[in-house]
């Protein structure tokens, strides 16, 4: 018996060292990844100064979610405490103690905005920059404008820790867009920007914004990383749930929050009162984009 006992213990014991062998490969690997220098020359990006292009600026950065993220005066704010992701928080992008708007050059914000790649070279962590790639540069440069005209604010947040179990997920199956620097080809001819109007061209560079919830395909489905605490996203294709919708009704759903058949849409996972801050325009230029999309079943991403 106790010689059994004995290998039992031997066993369990190369158990555990095999385990921790593992988690250690991980944080190394990942953190590797994490810790990657990119060298990344961007383009001279014109910032105004006129108060319209400023006031476009805002525009952009609300219906963009900029300010959803780092908070309506941009000082940053926490996104996610879980144990299973970790704490993530959003930069302070102002002046004030604690932001980057002190230290970071137009070249730095365009960066970090189109490539996901901070001042120090290395990718911002949860920084969703794959959405803002095919930003023009006039949309680019209207939003650095803005950022640069908030009031300083001293906010210094905490540095952001990423958990082992979204580590091990994001290393063995590469859904987890925790680093956009990676989703991105860096050395890829910039995309043409479409002229605004209300055309489905227009509306899919609007929707860009959309795809880090509802997906490429807009189809919807549980965010992978993302804690499921919530209602998954809604399929957005013709196949999902806008099927019987009319664009007076997406336009009205986005302003009010309230589907046609009357059912309150919950801010805190379908931000709608950031996007309804679209133009009536701009609302319908989606719509003619989502109506022009293949049906698809939920979570095809």
């Amino acid at each position: 018996m106790k010689k059994i006992l004995k290998w039992l213990g031997i066993v369990l014991a190369a158990l555990v060292g095999l385990i921790a062998l593992v988690l250690i490969a991980i944080y190394a690997i990942t953190q590797s990844r994490i810790n990657k220098t990119y060298d990344i020359q961007v383009e001279t990006v014109s910032i105004p100064t006129d108060a319209a292009s400023i006031k476009y600026g805002e525009h952009l950065a609300t219906i963009r979610s900029c300010r959803d993220c780092h908070g309506p005066d941009l000082a940053g704010r926490l996104l996610i405490e879980d144990p299973m992701v970790g704490r993530i928080d959003s930069a302070n992008l102002t002046s004030g103690k604690g932001g980057v708007g002190g230290t970071y050059t137009d070249a730095d914000f365009v960066r970090a905005i189109r490539n996901g790649v901070g001042s120090d070279g290395k990718p911002l962590v949860a920084m969703p920059a794959y959405e803002f790639y095919p930003l023009s540069d006039a949309d680019l440069g209207a939003i650095i404008a803005y950022v640069r005209s908030v009031p300083p604010t001293d906010n210094q947040r905490p540095p952001t820790k990423i958990a082992l179990p979204i580590r091990a997920i994001y290393l063995l199956t590469g859904d987890v867009p925790m680093l956009s620097a990676e989703m991105i080809d860096h050395a890829a001819p910039r995309p043409v920007a479409p002229e605004a109007g209300v055309t489905v061209e227009y509306g899919q560079y609007l929707a860009t914004t959309c795809t880090g919830c509802h997906g490429k395909g807009m189809s919807g489905g549980y965010i992978p990383g993302i804690p499921p605490e919530g209602p998954p996203p809604l399929n957005l294709t013709p196949g999902g749930e806008l099927i019987g919708w009319t664009e007076a009704g997406f336009v009205n759903t986005l302003h009010t929050g309230v589907t046609p058949s009357g059912r309150q849409l919950d801010n805190e996972y379908m931000p709608w009162k950031v996007l309804g801050q679209m133009t009536d325009d701009e609302l319908k230029a989606v719509w003619l984009h989502l109506q022009s999309l293949p049906p698809k079943e939920q979570g095809n991403r």
